[in-house]
């Protein structure tokens, strides 16, 4: 039957909102975008004014439980990062993993140029940060160190989607 396929504009609770949900322990609700990027290794050792324009290139979006950000077999046009709670990760039906605050995903469909590897779904209620491709290819270009830490992760994912496909 398949998952329901709410879309970003059918699911968007307050785009416009910088702090997370009441009662979340995994994001401080006092920071600002630049100061949650900060916590996400891919964009460690970046500088404020960096990180300042890595989130001038996002759109948040909270979205709820249920919302579905990427769907298995589609072309991707969205990098995403997790700023606030929990999201399954689904191959084939199965959840092969759950990822929260700080973890990325969308990058193999960007760089690879192929199909969505996976459909992932907001477990809870979810805050995140939405670069589309074009933002996308800005953020690589400026910032050389994040193309490389994201390709040698493409290489990784593609591995443990490969295992995960084969079991």
């Amino acid at each position: 039957m398949g998952l329901p396929r709410p879309t970003f504009s059918d699911t968007v609770c307050d785009a416009e909102t910088i702090s997370t949900f009441p009662g979340s322990d995994d994001v401080d609700v006092t920071a600002t975008s630049d100061e949650i990027l900060a916590q996400v290794p891919l964009f460690a050792g970046l500088s404020k004014s960096d990180l300042r324009e890595v989130a001038s290139l996002a759109t948040r979006l909270d979205l709820t439980a249920g919302s579905e950000l990427t769907h298995q077999g589609e072309m991707g046009g969205e990098f995403i990062v997790v700023l606030d709670g929990t999201v399954d990760v689904v191959i084939d039906g199965e959840v092969v993993a759950t990822c929260g605050p700080r973890d990325y995903f969308g990058e193999i469909a960007l760089l690879e140029g192929r199909e969505r590897t996976a459909t992932v779904v907001a477990k809870t209620r979810v805050a995140v940060h939405v670069i589309g491709r074009r933002e996308f290819l800005t953020l690589l270009s400026e910032f050389p160190q994040i193309d490389a830490q994201l390709r040698g992760a493409v290489q990784a994912r593609l591995a443990e989607n490969e295992r995960h496909t084969s079991d």
